[in-house]
């Protein structure tokens, strides 16, 4: 594969194909050979061949990664983990299936915390993802078997899903572009569950551009998904490079102690872009943020508790133990789940449980309100919100798997906003300890056109061009 044609953004090489000047199958063949032989850990499966014919559509073929936590009919969808280890769908995710039908073709299935518990993608039941710009560091996670193969060159780019920050997250330490829609923006339909009332699909790209012409073709309302809304406008490409008339608000919460100073200061430099742009800059409260955190970490185990409870060796995926149905159940669960998901199972289930659900849950969701009250009344005094995405850069392998609560804080950043059912977006801005460093932009719900708008102009005026050596 040239690198020339490597070079390309999906949305040029989308052009190209439907222009006559490149063939979708040329494209998906030297994907295909690349993720096939990638040693970053970021594929599980990796498709066969090419689509037979061009696909229809605006997507023109392009290579899709898809993380591992979508179902793709008759292709493997274990959610990274030993306990549905062999098992193909029946059926295909609502997002999977409306891309393919705007002309994406499915390259392969890329690696992910399992179940999407996870900071760091070190919580994998087939192994964990290196950081393409340091092998020796985490990508970030969920989904950072996505963020690698897009950063990587090994996909043009990828979909993932954002409970906490498991897209944003891992887009920052990869140094690309990750966004979680508004939640219910995205159908839930054949995505296997974590937290139902956070999980939302979205995409990680290289740029602002592939991030909106994915987007456009994720988005609707889903009959096989009460939860979906879509959204009220068609996701539009971004063209502004000012940003006049936009107000963005800087909460101390989420942008102080705990920040590391490389990441400080490119946080700083791009707010000082913002106003070069035309934009101004406030201080806005969000008093409860600091809370986001412990809501987060009893409100998603529980939910996680629940939709977990399916696996237990009787309907699909592994089958360990032939005494009695307890036992079947004891080590079908045992031997199956990571210990991660056992950690969250426990505390899920401790939560909801008998004389502790309204002291825990119930408390945690009084604060997740609050949470959202707080971003109702700053966006009644601004537009957008900035901050860091993630308080640090890529952090060393094994450095924190020892250390839960290390890990978790790892997301301090990104949680507030799907407690509140935000869209938000982190791209790349800069760089401390030679890795990138991410700037989040969120917004009220629904806002995905101006915060993809606000995001093109700072993308542009930042410059960042830098990337991984290629795998």
């Amino acid at each position: 594969m040239s690198q020339d044609l490597l070079g390309l953004s999906a949305a040029q090489a989308a052009e190209r194909i439907r222009g006559g000047d490149l063939a979708s199958h040329e494209l998906f063949d030297a994907y295909r050979e690349r993720a096939a032989g990638e040693e970053l850990g970021a594929f599980l499966w990796v498709a066969d061949q090419a689509p037979e014919a061009t696909p229809d559509g605006p997507l023109a073929g392009v290579p899709l990664a898809v993380k591992d936590l979508f179902c793709v009919e008759g292709v493997p969808s274990a959610a990274a983990s030993r306990i549905l280890e062999g098992y193909r769908p029946p059926y295909t995710a609502t997002a999977v299936e409306r891309l393919r039908d705007a002309g994406a073709a499915v390259l392969g299935k890329t690696n992910m915390d399992e179940f999407a518990m996870g900071s760091s993608n070190e919580n994998s039941g087939f192994g964990p993802v290196l950081n393409p710009w340091d092998r020796t560091r985490v990508p970030g996670g969920s989904s950072g078997g996505s963020a690698a193969a897009v950063a990587a060159g090994l996909a043009p780019w990828a979909i993932g899903t954002d409970t906490g920050g498991s897209i944003r997250q891992p887009a920052a330490l990869c140094g690309i572009v990750g966004m979680k829609p508004t939640y219910g923006a995205v159908s839930r339909y054949g995505m296997i569950a974590f937290a139902s009332s956070l999980d939302q699909a979205g995409p990680l790209t290289r740029d602002v551009t592939d991030c909106a012409l994915l987007l456009r073709h994720m988005v609707g309302r889903d009959p096989c998904d009460s939860t979906s809304t879509g959204v009220p406008e068609e996701v539009a490409l971004p063209s502004s490079e000012r940003l006049e008339g936009l107000r963005f608000g800087i909460p101390p919460e989420l942008t102080g102690e705990g920040i590391e100073p490389g990441v400080r200061e490119v946080f700083d430099a791009t707010v000082w872009r913002i106003e070069e742009l035309g934009g101004t800059v406030e201080e806005v409260a969000l008093p409860h943020a600091g809370h986001g955190i412990s809501a987060y970490y009893v409100i998603a185990p529980a939910e996680a508790s629940a939709n977990l409870a399916r696996y237990d060796g009787v309907r699909f995926g592994q089958r360990v133990g032939d005494g009695d149905l307890l036992s079947l159940y004891e080590q079908t669960r045992e031997e199956g789940f990571g210990t991660e998901v056992k950690r969250r199972i426990m505390l899920g289930t401790y939560a909801l449980s008998s004389g502790y659900y309204e002291a825990y849950y119930g408390r945690a969701q009084r604060v997740r309100t609050k949470i959202a009250d707080d971003f109702r009344a700053a966006f009644e005094r601004v537009d957008l919100i900035v901050t860091p995405t993630s308080p640090t850069v890529a952090f060393g392998l094994g450095e924190r798997t020892d250390d839960p609560l290390a890990m978790y804080l790892s997301d301090a950043l990104t949680v507030p906003m799907p407690l509140a059912g935000l869209p938000a977006i982190s791209i790349p801005a800069g760089m401390s300890e030679e890795l990138p460093v991410g700037f989040q932009i969120a917004g009220p719900a629904f806002s995905e056109n101006q915060i993809l708008d606000a995001a093109y102009a700072i993308e542009r005026a930042v410059g960042f061009d830098g990337g991984p050596p290629r795998a």
